[in-house]
């Protein structure tokens, strides 16, 4: 699976461009499915978000982007839908977009509706997450983002990738989003991670890792 774990959506030429070079067509000729779920967890949670991602009337941009079509994708529907049919639809796609939210509530509802499962086997797949949609993909978010309480109790989530990601860095929605808290944020991660702003994404296709940005960023704690 070819990865673009975006902060804020399609925010800028370059990420565009990462997009298109991993879907290896221009997005016109590209269908997608956006899976919105996160959007409903944590405590502010609300059916606005999920509605605005889908109508792509959100500040992040995804679904406006000019696909030649774009379905939704329920992560909390699919155990009442026969497996055979979703997993068709997601295989016939050359994008998942993958709206923030809370990441928690994410990775439960990937791995109870058997798409965590699925993932692995999507090599043509191109997966664009956004904020939570990107760190659902990492081994773990730390206890400042967690909201919404797992069964499992922890902080830990998908694991696709191995570093984890410190989003909305500087924004003038999260003020408390410092480059300070995010050194002291991942000083307690134990691992390497990214601190990315609006303007970044990382793109990662074969295990090969590449920032996208127009903004600001920073690695933290990498690897020795």
């Amino acid at each position: 699976m070819k990865l673009l774990l975006t902060d804020s959506g399609v925010r800028n030429a370059s990420i565009l461009a990462a997009l298109i070079e991993l879907l290896g067509k221009p997005i016109a000729q590209a269908s997608a499915l956006c899976i919105p779920t996160a959007g409903y967890g944590g405590p502010y949670g609300d059916p606005g978000g999920p509605w605005r991602f889908i109508s792509g009337r959100s500040p992040s941009p995804m679904t406006e982007l000019g696909w030649k079509s774009v379905g939704v994708l329920e992560l909390t529907a699919l155990p009442s839908i026969d497996k055979e049919r979703w997993v068709s639809w997601v295989r016939e796609a050359d994008a998942l977009l993958v709206n923030g939210g809370d990441a928690l509530y994410l990775c439960h509802w990937m791995r109870e509706s058997g798409l965590a499962g699925l993932l692995p086997s999507l090599r043509d797949i191109v997966y664009v997450g956004l904020s939570a949609g990107s760190m659902v993909l990492t081994p773990r978010i730390g206890e400042d983002f967690v909201s919404w309480k797992p069964p499992t109790g922890d902080d830990s989530t998908l694991g696709v990738v191995d570093f984890s990601i410190f989003p909305h860095l500087n924004s003038p929605d999260c003020p408390e989003n410092t480059m300070a808290a995010a050194e002291r944020w991942a000083a307690k991660i134990n691992g390497p991670a990214y601190a990315t702003d609006a303007q970044t994404a990382i793109k990662v296709t074969d295990g090969s890792i590449e920032v996208v940005s127009e903004g600001h960023w920073k690695l933290l704690n990498p690897a020795s």
